[in-house]
């Protein structure tokens, strides 16, 4: 059995167990919920207490991260892990993030990669202060060169390309790509995959930050362009967004995203969007906080210097169902 596949087995098969209240921090100043209010059984490991920095490029009121964080912090129970949740979606302010966690002495980082350059001195300050840092979400490509020994997410030019062939396969040839946040990596790299697949997609970008800009801007797209027959979010929340944009542009256009929450599938399940592409994230979250722990514990280095890969998975409506019954526990 591969290690990718150990893991993976590893993670599913994990039992909840009881948190100790979580110290963390966010951009927005919040605390992390305590795991233990949810319930669960079991003995926290019985390991040195060690530090932990989970520090992301999250934006506020994107669902997303909420999945990435749960992850993150039921493996932070198990393992007896005191974990700081930081974000900020600027570079330059995550890259500070970093620094602060450095200076604070943590036993090790998880971050994610989405601007990887701005990184970079921040990432080598860690590596001079001997701290392991682990990558997740973005950056599989930059992972190893930025000093993280490993990386949990999913290839973003290959779940591209797997949105291009599915849309190919249903007779989509005028695809629009809806990209939120302008230089992300991931973001651009997967409507590349999209694009290298079907050549006439086009490319869209949009504030992220601005919901109301994003449904005004994509409402301005579809009204100016008739023959665009699919448009893809690179987001739940946005998606969403796009649907409300989709309605007041009297599009005929059909609705496409990545990404996953309870609303998402069950939009997926009405036949309202066609499908997403699930990267699943609580496995970003826990797998990143646990490879941190299990190297302290036995030096060991999960994915044999590979990224560890969480997708990509279509979700359509034959399996939306079974998904929405997760996405409601918030681990979809």
């Amino acid at each position: 059995m591969s290690q990718k596949l150990s893991w993976r087995k590893l993670a599913a098969a994990a039992v909840l167990l009881p948190a100790l209240a979580l110290t963390a921090c966010s951009s927005s100043g919040g605390r992390a919920p305590d795991a233990a209010d949810e319930g669960g059984g079991g003995d926290v490991a019985g390991t040195e207490r060690m530090r932990i920095a989970l520090i992301t490029h999250a934006a506020p009121g994107d669902t997303f991260w909420d999945i990435v964080r749960k992850g993150a912090e039921e493996s932070a129970a198990k393992d007896n892990v005191e974990l700081q949740y930081l974000s900020d979606p600027e570079g330059g302010r995550q890259a500070q993030l970093i620094e602060q966690a450095v200076d604070q002495g943590v036993d090790g980082i998880a971050v994610t990669l989405a601007k990887p350059d701005a990184l970079a001195s921040a990432l080598k300050k860690a590596a001079d202060a001997g701290i392991p840092v682990v990558s997740l979400n973005a950056g599989e490509d930059r992972y190893a060169e930025l000093g993280a020994f490993t990386h949990f997410g999913s290839n973003e030019q290959l779940a591209g390309e797997a949105v291009g062939n599915r849309l190919a396969a249903d007779g989509y040839k005028h695809p629009i790509c809806v990209i939120q946040e302008q230089g992300h990596v991931g973001l651009e790299g997967r409507c590349a995959g999209v694009k290298a697949i079907v050549p006439d997609t086009e490319i869209l970008y949009v504030q992220g930050t601005d919901m109301t800009q994003v449904q005004s801007t994509v409402t301005a797209k579809l009204q100016a362009t008739s023959d665009a027959d699919v448009i893809i979010g690179l987001g739940a929340p946005y998606t969403l967004t796009i649907l409300q944009a989709k309605e007041t542009a009297g599009s005929d256009a059909k609705v496409a995203s990545f990404d996953m929450n309870a609303e998402m599938a069950q939009k997926i399940a009405d036949g309202e969007v066609i499908f997403t592409v699930d990267q699943q994230p609580w496995l970003q979250g826990y797998g990143a906080v646990d490879a941190l722990w299990q190297n302290k514990r036995g030096g060991f280095k999960i994915g044999g210097g590979q990224p560890v890969l969480t997708g990509p998975t279509i979700v359509d409506q034959d399996n939306a169902s079974t998904v929405l019954e997760f996405a409601e526990q918030g681990i979809r």
